[in-house]
């Protein structure tokens, strides 16, 4: 599920470890309690994709705020999420950068409410323009026509963290459970499959192990 329903989850004490990849709700909610930790596990990017036609014409740029400004002028059809998960909480954070107002489910703005596959599928089918992570696009690239336009801006920088749940606020949580899932998460053998998981089929790893370092996210 999107990172936002898992954090509910977590904070409602219904699940007992949370791997995320919305870091502002995660520290909010580290900060009120709802979690025990918040260790840093692996990273990868967003991806401005579309049809190559791209009409748009956003091809080449590395500024993801700009390129929305451009999809908004043009009012190129766009797909988003929709559904609070952290793909969509980022699309949220750069349409406010970009001075405009989120824009509403209308019209050349199309909210999914679906999961990031069933969202290409629909901006491929109405070659249109969505946010998507790099690992999904490349996992459903040979079954689309859609292709990267916008990748390299550091705000596009997708990183996951896993999470505890406070046994505090959820008395029914498997705290030895969920310790070792996160621990098995930045131990350096799993940490070394991350690394590989993806670069036999694609040519390229999926994730970047990133366990043990700095974390400014």
């Amino acid at each position: 599920m999107g990172s936002g329903q898992a954090l509910e989850l977590g904070r409602r004490g219904d699940a007992d470890v949370v791997l995320a990849h919305a870091p502002d709700a995660e520290r909010a909610l580290l900060d009120s309690g709802y979690f025990l930790s918040r260790r840093l596990v692996m990273h990868n990017d967003f991806l401005i994709v579309g049809p190559a036609a791209d009409p748009a014409g956003l091809r080449g740029l590395t500024d993801a705020v700009a390129a929305l400004r451009r999809v908004a002028a043009e009012r190129a059809t766009f797909i988003s999420r929709g559904d609070e998960s952290g793909t969509h909480k980022l699309e949220q954070r750069l349409w406010r950068q970009t001075g405009l107002a989120p824009p509403r489910s209308a019209g050349w703005y199309v909210e999914s409410g679906q999961g990031m596959a069933a969202t290409l599928q629909m901006a491929d089918q109405k070659h249109a323009y969505t946010i998507t992570d790099r690992a999904t696009y490349l996992a459903w690239r040979d079954k689309m026509q859609l292709v990267p336009h916008v990748e390299g801006d550091p705000i596009l920088y997708n990183v996951y963290h896993v999470m505890e749940v406070n046994p505090k606020n959820a008395p029914r949580v498997n705290t030895a459970g969920a310790r070792a899932l996160a621990d098995f998460l930045v131990a350096p053998e799993t940490q070394a499959l991350i690394g590989e998981f993806g670069r036999s089929r694609f040519g390229q790893s999926l994730f970047v192990p990133d366990a043990g370092k700095p974390d400014r996210w």
